[in-house]
């Protein structure tokens, strides 16, 4: 089933969840299965609470209401970046169902390399070595839907946007996934894409950026994008998202790393 079919949501949200497997690699419980309803199911990624890794710097069980908040997001913007995800019960209790997106794997977006073997038109962003002193680059495509990532990780303040978790879809759309360490009020902006560093934003980035400034303004208690945000995120972590938003369309430009951290997060795969 398409990522995007309008079936999908109410699949996610009350079909029968069952577990098939678990991405072993992953730092969080990652299981993934299908959710099924009336002889059609979808593949699905849950990611239960309880199987959220303490971290130092973001609270415990918030994991997943960032996962759902940085859909949200997506979707008010018309970015649609991210795989319809929901919050709901399942069989290890509440946790994040996302839907699971078939990828083309012979479609590189995100890559390291030697220099002579960048492809053609991709932009690079890091110059290193690899382990036997080699000269290596980290780069990507240069792709009007990495643009728009690349501005929804600014808005979101993605703190962990690794190659991996840029996805090229077999319907030829492109998804980013793992979005619970977003959100926080403190910069924590660590991505691979970098590419367009210091470059004006062209109208049609900038207006995705408009769509969601209107969205969030609506009043609270109306239904609007705050309240929904509000029961995943804090009051203070929907300002500080306000603050980012207010402050790329006064300043259209793709911004720079702070200075403050690591810009890229590790491993960067």
């Amino acid at each position: 089933m398409h990522p995007r079919d309008p079936a999908v949501p109410e699949l996610l949200r009350h079909g029968r969840l069952d577990i098939t497997g678990r991405l072993v690699d992953a730092s969080n419980a990652t299981l993934f299965g299908t959710a099924s309803a009336d002889g059609i199911e979808v593949r699905c990624v849950y990611k239960p609470v309880r199987g959220e890794r303490p971290l130092w710097d973001f609270p415990d069980g918030t994991l997943a209401g960032r996962e759902v908040a940085s859909f949200l997001i997506s979707e008010a913007a018309g970015w649609h970046v991210v795989p319809p995800t929901l919050l709901r019960d399942g069989p290890f209790g509440s946790g994040m169902v996302q839907v699971w997106v078939d990828t083309d794997d012979e479609r590189e977006l995100v890559d390291v390399c030697s220099p002579a073997q960048v492809p053609r038109g991709w932009l690079k962003v890091l110059r290193a070595r690899d382990g036997r002193g080699e000269a290596a680059v980290l780069a990507h495509a240069n792709l009007p839907e990495l643009q728009a990532m690349a501005v929804f990780d600014v808005v979101a303040n993605n703190a962990d946007r690794k190659g991996g978790h840029v996805l090229a879809g077999t319907d030829g759309r492109i998804y980013g996934v793992d979005h619970g360490l977003c959100l926080h009020v403190e910069h924590k902006l660590r991505t691979v894409l970098w590419g367009w560093v210091g470059q004006p934003m062209a109208p049609e980035v900038l207006e995705p950026l408009c769509r969601l400034r209107v969205a969030l303004d609506g009043r609270p208690g109306g239904g609007t994008l705050r309240d929904e945000l509000g029961e995943h995120i804090t009051r203070r972590e929907v300002r500080a998202l306000r603050a980012r938003v207010d402050a790329l369309v006064n300043a259209p430009c793709f911004p720079e790393p702070s200075g403050y951290g690591p810009a890229i997060p590790w491993p960067a795969f």
